[in-house]
């Protein structure tokens, strides 16, 4: 083994200059060589000084070669060293650890990072939680043990976009999607099982994405959901959707050479495309030309997605020698773009495909930034060929106890913390540290006020030591002693952007020479002027743009333009000035002269700071939405420089729900905007997946404001009959899910058995067949709780109906307190609705959860199966119809009562 792995070292010559001398002059360099080449200050490879292994040595001169710039920088060798031995522990001591190639070990056991996370010590801690309990299994089963393990500890509950730490996650017992896969990932790496998060980047038809976890067992890399344990691999509740998407795709850090489809390489990562795996897939190729019809060689393709009010980009390529380039995706609908400077500007063109019908695409670059455009298409998304492994009814029991099992240790866990919240602030896990900052604090109204400056997510996993220093070592400029406000949220706030809050600003004060100090406080333009002459640009070894924190910075004189914005603002607060880079644009900016001030740190650049103008939408209701939301209804793009598409960023609050920003509140008075040029982009969801989209380029001037029409298309296709259901069906009655909820009495109600048509009474009602605890249903009923105004005011019944005891167990009552007052809870009996819902809808399988709207009469005229995002929206758009249908001149009062 030893000496496999040594030969494969030096085969790469990843040792090359391990212990930091430079390569010998006309010798080309390894990948460990040129790293060191890259960043010289801070000495950052002394680790390998130290006695090692052969298999140690390899192993690090792997990880140093390909590790982003912010592993490098922000961690220490020392760190490293740990993960690799316990690694190596790990591969001796587990009884498949001889079975598991040294491609597959290098790739996927070895590597700390998973995703965005912030690193940690899980490795070890895991180790040690899970080796016992999985060294009598197969490979097979202790996959399935670890990701029962990993739900014993964690469930699924969205939030921010920032990635917790698996420790962090284990501490707070829940996460979102891609935490639950990065701490599965990491826990199957912990006893030697390779592993790798892999996800959509957008669905195509249904807004949101999702990730989930690949394990490779025994030469076959097998699908599970993160802690969402199933009896078997390859099955999870996405199974249906996956089989609906665009790509699937995972990032691999190193240069990998395995059986799948390459993408891309970078310097830290190859990306590789697994939708082949899932769906059905077909190749199209796209060609490039300028108006002439000349190939254009070297030229940015972009494979866009709708989703969430843009069209996403989930693949970017560049077109070789011919002007061509190409992508295997599933069978559905995408949007091509592609752009290419020209003189002080560009021109691009963009075309709509459909994977699985067209097999090329021609492109003409012919647009420029004054073109005028408005477009109009429906994007069509693949259909559902779901593919499902055998699953025994025993398994299945077994299963079920298991995870209810599994729940009640979380919840005993979870019990202890719960009543722990100071001042309303949802610690979870980390409420102590947040009880002994305050305690601990001389000023505590002050040190509430920072708290509530920091996210949700901040307050799960802040450590003591940060909170304390951005408390006690805050500097403020005298001309900002009166303002409280700018304070806290711009000088005394640790958190910049998206990265771990960190402690730095006694560092600063202690490190950064009293000289500089007196210049920096001057003026925030002796700051910026620093960085563009100390701080050399290493964006190529960070392409994903991984925040360095801002001590690391400092310490290597190196950072991608990401963590240097966040640097930058660090810094200036540091020094007392408020700062931040803008929420909407992406600007870094310092609060002098009374006003926000934007800072260019971009060396090369010689432009003044952008002057704004302004942006008015006007929007006629379309009987259906009266108020637009950003993200889930429109969003706006900005043309940059080089023709790219940059989507503006406007408030979608701390749960993920993009439930911030809107038309009237935003849009409808005129809002600031930088000038040039502008993409906005509309979209009505479909209850098929499908969407109406309305594109229209604009330009904003300085100085002045734009008048541009917002378009909420509408499907004017008349409510259709589309099968039948017995509204005479029975089921256990639980009672009224507002008040259950309230008094937290789901659990203990006993129920009777009911028909539907005696608690919905005659007319439409809406009934739902829940997988209680499951993501997709979970999404559901948080898109019902944002229409309750619409469903209570409609006054017809909502009949929501677990599909059996154990999802009846699992559902958290205080997480949907907020459902409209004419729902009610129940339970089916013997999945008799199940069933019917089955075989008069044609249904293909039992996915959950299920939404129909009926009436008694026994119509069924809209369905809904398994993960939709925006269900809220679709029922919306039915009841508008059914109304309009009952009004002969229909009215807003009487569309939508």
């Amino acid at each position: 083994m030893v000496t496999r792995i040594l030969s494969f070292a030096l085969a790469l010559g990843l040792l090359g200059m391990a212990s930091g001398e430079a390569a010998p002059q006309g010798k080309s360099l390894t990948p460990l060589e040129r790293k060191q080449q890259i960043f010289p200050e801070g000495d950052l490879f002394r680790i390998f000084k130290t006695p090692m292994s052969e298999q140690e040595r390899e192993a690090m001169a792997f990880l140093y070669a390909y590790m982003p710039a912010n592993d490098l920088i922000d961690y220490s060798g020392e760190f490293y060293l740990r993960h690799v031995r316990s690694s190596l522990q790990a591969r001796q001591e587990m009884p498949w650890g001889s079975k598991i190639p040294d491609r597959e070990w290098r790739h996927f056991v070895l590597p700390v990072r998973v995703n965005n996370e912030t690193l940690d010590s899980a490795r070890m801690v895991f180790y040690d939680a899970l080796k016992d309990r999985v060294k009598g299994l197969s490979l097979y089963d202790a996959v399935l043990e670890v990701n029962h393990w990993c739900h014993e500890h964690v469930v699924y509950t969205p939030s921010d976009s920032r990635t917790s730490s698996p420790l962090a996650t284990i501490r707070t017992a829940y996460g979102r999607c891609g935490e639950e896969s990065t701490l599965l990932v990491a826990a199957l790496r912990a006893v030697g099982i390779p592993a790798r998060q892999v996800y959509t980047p957008r669905w195509a038809h249904t807004d949101d994405n999702h990730a989930w976890v690949e394990a490779w067992v025994d030469g076959r890399w097998h699908f599970l959901g993160a802690c969402e344990p199933e009896p078997v691999l390859d099955l999870g509740w996405f199974n249906a959707p996956v089989s609906r998407a665009m790509l699937v795709h995972t990032k691999v850090f190193g240069h990998y050479d395995g059986p799948e489809d390459v993408m891309s390489r970078t310097p830290t990562y190859t990306e590789i495309n697994v939708i082949g795996n899932y769906a059905h897939t077909s190749p199209i190729e796209v060609e490039v030309v300028d108006e002439a019809g000349r190939p254009q060689s070297d030229v940015l393709v972009e494979f866009k997605v709708y989703n969430y009010g843009e069209f996403y980009s989930v693949a970017t390529k560049r077109t070789d020698k011919r002007g061509r380039t190409s992508l295997t995706a599933g069978r559905g609908d995408m949007l091509i773009y592609a752009s290419k400077p020209e003189g002080s500007g560009y021109r691009y063109g963009m075309g709509q495909v459909s994977f699985g019908q067209d097999k090329t695409l021609r492109l003409v670059l012919k647009h420029q930034p004054s073109d005028k455009l408005e477009m109009q298409l429906t994007v069509t998304p693949p259909r559902e060929d779901a593919r499902y492994p055998e699953v025994t009814e025993a398994q299945r029991v077994e299963n079920n106890r298991r995870m209810a099992q599994e729940d009640s240790i979380r919840n005993a866990y979870v019990s202890t913390f719960l009543d722990k919240q100071l001042e309303g602030l949802d610690a979870r896990g980390n409420w102590q540290t947040l009880k002994t900052f305050v305690e601990a604090a001389k000023d505590r109204t002050k040190a509430i006020a920072l708290l509530r400056a920091i996210s949700a997510k901040d307050l799960r996993d802040v450590e003591l030591a940060t909170l304390q220093d951005h408390l006690d070592h805050t500097q403020i400029q005298p001309t900002y002693r009166g303002q409280d406000e700018l304070q806290m949220a711009y000088i005394y706030n640790p958190r910049v952007a998206n990265e771990m809050i960190t402690p730095y600003k006694h560092y600063f004060q202690e490190q950064i020479p009293l000289s500089l100090q007196l210049r920096f406080k001057q003026s925030p333009e002796q700051i910026r002027q620093w960085c563009l002459e100390h701080i050399q640009d290493v964006s190529g070894y960070n392409p994903l743009a991984y925040p360095i924190q801002p001590r690391g910075v400092w310490v290597s004189r190196r950072a991608d333009a990401h963590s240097l914005g966040i640097f930058f603002v660090a810094l200036a607060r540091s020094m007392g000035w408020p700062a931040r880079i803008d929420g909407v644009t992406g600007k870094v900016q310092c609060y002098t002269e009374d006003r926000w001030q934007d800072v260019s740190l971009a060396k090369a650049s010689s432009k003044p700071a952008a002057r704004e103008g302004a942006l008015r939408l006007s929007y006629e209701d379309n009987g259906i939405v009266d108020n637009p939301k950003y993200y889930y209804h429109f969003s706006i793009s900005k043309f940059g420089s080089d023709g790219r598409l940059s989507l503006l960023n406007y408030d979608e609050g701390d749960n993920g729900l993009e439930q911030g920003s809107n038309w009237a509140g935003t849009f409808k008075n005129g809002a600031p905007m930088d000038e040039g040029q502008y993409l906005l982009v509309s979209g009505s969801r479909l209850a098929n997946g499908s969407v109406l989209v309305d594109m229209k380029t604009y330009t904003i001037e300085s100085g002045q404001t734009t008048d541009a029409q917002l378009t909420m298309r509408r499907d004017t296709t008349a409510v259709a009959v589309l099968g039948s259901f017995n509204s005479e069906n029975l089921y256990k009655h639980l009672g009224d899910a507002h008040q259950l909820a309230t008094t937290e009495a789901v659990a203990g109600a006993t129920g009777q058995t009911k028909s539907i048509l005696s608690t919905t009474g005659r007319g439409y009602y809406i009934l739902g067949v829940l997988g209680a605890g499951q993501e997709p249903t979970n999404h559901a009923l948080r898109d019902i709780m944002a229409e309750r105004e619409l469903l209570e005011s409609w006054g017809q019944k909502m009949l929501l109906v677990f599909s059996d005891e154990v999802s009846r167990s699992r559902y958290r009552a205080e997480d949907f307190k907020a459902l409209p007052k004419t729902a009610t809870l129940g339970v089916d009996i013997d999945d008799k609705l199940l069933a019917e819902l089955r075989a008069n809808m044609k249904l293909k399988t039992s996915d959950l959860p299920i939404f129909v709207i009926a009436d008694t009469f026994n119509r069924v005229v809209f369905i809904s199966q398994g993960y939709t995002i925006g269900l809220g929206r679709q029922l919306r758009s039915v009841i508008t119809a059914l109304e309009a249908d009952r009004c002969p001149t229909p009215t807003r009062t009487c569309a939508v009562p």
